[in-house]
């Protein structure tokens, strides 16, 4: 079991353009939806190929952790990000009202504690962490993160938001593997050496 932070990101290391334009953030994750029509929520299905192989690894995880921004873009994921996990939620805010209506979401203000309930629920399943640089830098600032996953897209957007702008300070890595996707995606795996 491992906490992977899970990422589609530019060549030039941007997880959203300047303004965070729609087409950009299109165009980061379409790898993402290239597959069957007929997944859950409107989203489609695992793509074929590699890319598949990238998809089922982050749809094997056991629970999720986003930042709620992340999570108020992707329109809540209709209360299940996949296969009814758990799915917690940083915020500083307290949760909105209509919450109640998806009972697999919890927030939390803390990432260490929304980070170690997640790895519970998940059991011997990998944690999926989504968001951005300060999602990455906090986790990284709690020791609480075992993995980064990229997705690198064969695009340049020149600026945005970067991934790495956060960091308390250098951060060795590992990788663990790279596989070569459709559509000029590459899949790299990292691990975080302590």
């Amino acid at each position: 079991m491992a906490t992977v932070l899970d990422m589609s990101i530019s060549l030039d290391g941007f997880i959203a353009g300047a303004n965070e334009e729609p087409g950009h953030i299109e165009r980061l994750h379409r790898w993402f939806f290239l597959g069957d029509e007929s997944g859950a929520h409107g989203v489609p299905g695992v793509p074929p190929g590699v890319n598949g192989t990238a998809m089922r690894r982050i749809l094997a995880t056991g629970a999720v952790v986003a930042p709620r921004r992340t999570f108020e873009q992707g329109e809540g994921w209709h209360g299940d990000h996949h296969d009814g996990v758990p799915v917690f939620i940083l915020s500083r805010r307290p949760a909105p009202s209509d919450a109640a209506k998806w009972p697999l979401v919890t927030y939390l203000t803390d990432v260490g504690d929304a980070l170690r309930r997640a790895r519970d629920a998940a059991g011997e399943r990998d944690v999926l962490v989504h968001g951005g640089a300060g999602t990455l830098a906090r986790a990284v600032d709690a020791d609480e993160l075992d993995e980064i996953a990229l997705h690198v897209v064969p695009v340049v957007l020149g600026s945005g938001r970067p991934l790495f702008s956060e960091l308390p300070g250098r951060v060795e890595l590992e990788r663990t593997h790279v596989l070569e996707g459709e559509e000029g995606v590459t899949h790299l795996r990292y691990r975080v050496r302590r």
